[in-house]
C-alpha cells in the first residue's frame, strides 16, 4: 500500500483513470464518493483546514502514476463536498476550500467535551488557548482553524453554554463557560 508520509492512501489511488473525471454517471457517483472520504481523512490526519486549488495539493497528484487531477475534477470533488455540509468555499472564485473534516456541530461538541473533561466549566479562556494552549494538547482543538473555532464558540453561545467577549485583538478574544 503506497503512502504519503505516515499517511495510507487507497488502493484505487493507484488506478490512473480515478485521476479523470469519469463520464458515466454511476461510475463518476463512486468516484467522487471515494475522492470525499479521502480528503476528509487525509484532512483530519494531517490537521489541515484549507485546502487552495491554485497549490499543490498532495493528494491530487500521483507521481508513481504520473497522474493529476485537473481543475475541473478539483473542483468537482470540493464541489461534492460543500454539497454535502462538508466544506465551504472561501472565495467567490472557488480557489479556496474551508475542509470541515467535523461539522460545526461537532466541533461544538468537542469544545464541550474538552471543557468538561478539563474541569473547565465556569472558568474563562481565550480562543488563541483553546486552540494553542497546553490544556488542548494532544486533542482534536489543539492547532484548529481559527474560523471554525470561532463558528462553534457562536453556535455554544446561541445555545447559552458559554459567552464571548472582545478583547483588545482577536489574541484576546475570551469565553466564558457556563455549562449546566
Amino acid at each position: 500500500m503506497q503512502k504519503l508520509g505516515e499517511f495510507k492512501l487507497p488502493h484505487f489511488f493507484n488506478y490512473p483513470p480515478y485521476f479523470t473525471l469519469q463520464p458515466v454517471r454511476d461510475t463518476r457517483e463512486k468516484q467522487i464518493q471515494l475522492w470525499k472520504e479521502l480528503i476528509l481523512d487525509y484532512c483530519r490526519t494531517q490537521k489541515l483546514f484549507v485546502i487552495e486549488l491554485e497549490k499543490d495539493f498532495p493528494l491530487f497528484t500521483n507521481p508513481t502514476i504520473e497522474r493529476s487531477l485537473t481543475h475541473e475534477a478539483k473542483d468537482a470533488f470540493l464541489s461534492a463536498l460543500v454539497s454535502d455540509g462538508r466544506a465551504e468555499w472561501m472565495d467567490k472564485s472557488h480557489r479556496k476550500c474551508l475542509i470541515l473534516w467535523h461539522r460545526i456541530q461537532d466541533w461544538a461538541e468537542l469544545v464541550l467535551r474538552y471543557v468538561r473533561e478539563n474541569g473547565l466549566e465556569d472558568s474563562v479562556m481565550t480562543v488563541e488557548e483553546i486552540r494553542l494552549g497546553t490544556e488542548s494538547r494532544g486533542t482534536e482543538l489543539h492547532g484548529m482553524d481559527r474560523t471554525i473555532l470561532m463558528r462553534a464558540l457562536k453556535l455554544l453561545e446561541h445555545k447559552g453554554k458559554l459567552a464571548i467577549f472582545k478583547g483588545t485583538s482577536t489574541d484576546d478574544e475570551g469565553v466564558k463557560f457556563s455549562l449546566q
